[in-house]
């Protein structure tokens, strides 16, 4: 099993190169990012993760004005220059950087079919930048306690959104923890819609901690994890210095 280090949330305290070369001392396979733009240079990056041999798997586009509650821009009616213009930055920083998928963020909408429309519009977009590098395109389920009124929150809504586009670089990013605070069996989804996801990601239900703790089980759930043959990105949120918070890594990887 790969694992990977979200270092959006892991080793937050480093600057980013430094932060790869810690993912590597801690026993990590690969790496995967939020916004990696807007701190690191492409070049950069791409120095620390030939130097450290980490493949990095994802990074997101970016979600607009967080201040103003925007938390990304594809569904958005009215943002199609917008959102388009932060699939191009991704997609760039994605091949400078050898990166393997971009996550399109969706964003707030009223969840209507116009909303939809919108969305469809730009991962079709994406899919079409990015498929000659040979980079996938990512959608997420996000659970709307955390972030109310995003447009995409449900699995069966990603499951028909790629359906619709049938582009063959188009996936879903299924988050355990996501599904989890939706009160859903993660187990089901996980083999319910093994055939569409693209990456998964872990933390702790309800807190967002190390997955060593809290609803789900991750120890129970590392074989049917393993079964997909996809990558885990650990993204939680570390309770002090993320060096401290691993004790995890091991016992989840042995049991997969």
């Amino acid at each position: 099993m790969i694992i990977s280090a979200n270092l959006g949330f892991l080793f937050t305290d480093l600057a980013l190169p430094d932060a790869v070369r810690a993912a590597t001392r801690a026993g990590f396979d690969a790496v995967e990012f939020h916004f990696p733009y807007e701190t690191t240079s492409a070049a950069a990056l791409r120095a620390v993760l030939d130097e450290t041999s980490l493949p990095s798997l994802a990074l997101n586009t970016w979600p607009g004005d967080r201040d103003a509650g925007e938390f990304g821009l594809s569904a958005l009616p009215g943002c199609k220059a917008r959102a388009r213009e932060e699939i191009d930055r991704a997609v760039a920083y994605a091949v400078a950087t050898g990166t393997r998928n971009v996550h399109v963020m969706a964003g707030r909408s009223d969840t209507g079919a116009t909303s939809d429309d919108a969305f469809c519009d730009a991962l079709g977009y994406a899919c079409e930048t990015a498929a000659p590098h040979g980079i996938g395109i990512l959608i997420e389920p996000i659970n709307i306690h955390d972030v109310p009124g995003y447009h995409l929150s449900t699995p069966e809504h990603a499951a028909k959104i790629i359906a619709a586009l049938g582009a063959p670089n188009l996936s879903m990013m299924l988050d355990c923890y996501h599904m989890g605070r939706m009160g859903r069996d993660v187990a089901a989804d996980i083999r319910a819609f093994a055939g569409i996801t693209g990456h998964i990601q872990i933390a702790a239900v309800p807190d967002r901690g190390p997955p060593d703790h809290g609803m789900l089980d991750y120890l129970a759930l590392a074989p049917t994890l393993a079964a997909t043959g996809l990558a885990i990105g650990a993204e939680y949120r570390p309770t002090g210095k993320t060096g401290s918070t691993l004790s995890w890594l091991v016992p989840f990887r042995a049991a997969a």
